[in-house]
């Protein structure tokens, strides 16, 4: 969970770094999860609708919402928490949803200023943006929170994945391994799904029967109060991997070794992308997709570890590596792990275990 400590420190950071002259009012959901720990659960009828976070010059935080709003809102650490009426249930509603707010925004000088439009937005989203890639312990440990119960739900996947079980089925065993983890339900999303090879290297599931022989590839986020995980493992349906099968997994096992190993503050996103193709080999033009980017509240986020990456790290960062081969007649496979950045190296996230068997 993140602290009402971490917030206030976040939004003063903000006001210091964007000198405004004049209170900040923000709508991005992003923004008001960072800020504020708001954040409207995604399976709900309010999922569409969101808040403002009025921040004045002195810190003081005021949020503001419909009252209709699930009650993961009121999770949310600020110095006030207006909810609006709108609709009770026994009237009709006071006015079209989407205009509930719009007194507030008058009422606060009639700006959103991380509106697109607003000439404020760019200077508001660049700082807040370059603020995210450094997370603070409250992210940190809400992120540990994700990886935890995304955990549970990949040793589920190891001991029941059996063939004859659909895509589908396996997903609900997943989701509902992490919301046992969790003691509550959440968002569960990802890859899901068979992968022969370059023609298809992920997707939700679907009604396939899983087939012996088969590699599932098992990459999917767990998100709780906006934060998520994103980690993988490639499963061998029925047990008994080829010899064909089990080089691409131990050649993405080297690779993954050796981006974390390059994994470190001041180091470029490039070098660790090079360390993993590197590994590869002879197989290295069958690593077809990214390397890893950044996670957080969004997915995916900076810093990007492609081929083509301008990017460094910073100590902060959260990142994925998620090397793979995509091989047509043997399979597509792809393993990952979740580490946080420091000065020294890194520390390793995810606890799953990574294997074919």
């Amino acid at each position: 969970m993140l602290t009402a400590e971490g917030c206030k420190t976040r939004r003063l950071r903000l006001l210091e770094r964007l000198k405004p002259g004049h209170s900040v009012v923000l709508a991005d959901p992003l923004h008001l999860r960072y800020f504020a720990n708001f954040h409207v659960d995604g399976v709900s009828m309010s999922a569409d609708f969101g808040g403002l976070l009025v921040i004045r010059e002195d810190g003081h935080a005021t949020l503001l919402h419909d009252s209709k709003l699930p009650k993961s809102v009121e999770l949310a650490h600020v110095d006030e928490r207006k909810p609006l009426p709108w609709y009770s249930g026994q009237e009709a509603a006071l006015a079209p949803r989407r205009l509930i707010l719009r007194p507030a925004v008058e009422a606060n000088g009639g700006r959103i200023h991380d509106g697109l439009a607003d000439k404020l937005a760019p200077k508001i989203i660049d700082i807040t943006t370059d603020m995210r890639r450094r997370k603070d312990p409250d992210e940190v440990a809400q992120l540990k929170t994700c990886m935890k119960a995304c955990d549970a739900g990949h040793a589920w996947g190891r001991v029941n994945i059996k063939p004859g079980m659909t895509e589908l089925e396996v997903y609900a065993g997943v989701a509902n391994a992490v919301f046992a983890a969790l003691g509550h339900w959440a968002v569960v999303y990802g890859d899901f799904t068979v992968s022969p090879g370059g023609k298809k290297r992920g997707g939700p599931p679907t009604p396939h029967k899983l087939e012996v022989g088969e590699f599932f590839i098992l990459d999917y986020s767990v998100i709780v109060q906006g934060y998520r995980s994103d980690f993988t493992n490639t499963i061998c349906v029925g047990g008994k991997p080829t010899t064909a099968q089990q080089r691409l997994m131990d050649l993405s096992l080297g690779a993954l070794a050796a981006g974390a190993k390059a994994l470190k503050a001041g180091v470029t996103c490039q070098h660790v992308y090079d360390a993993m193709r590197t590994a590869f080999g002879d197989m290295a033009d069958y690593f077809t997709t990214h390397g890893g980017h950044g996670l957080g509240i969004s997915h995916p986020e900076p810093p990007y570890i492609v081929r083509n990456s301008s990017e460094t790290l910073v100590a902060g960062d959260v990142v994925t590596l998620e090397p793979g081969l995509y091989v047509d007649g043997v399979g597509g496979l792809r393993i990952e792990h979740n580490y946080l950045v420091t000065e020294q190296g890194s520390e390793q996230l995810s606890n799953h275990t990574i294997a074919l068997v």
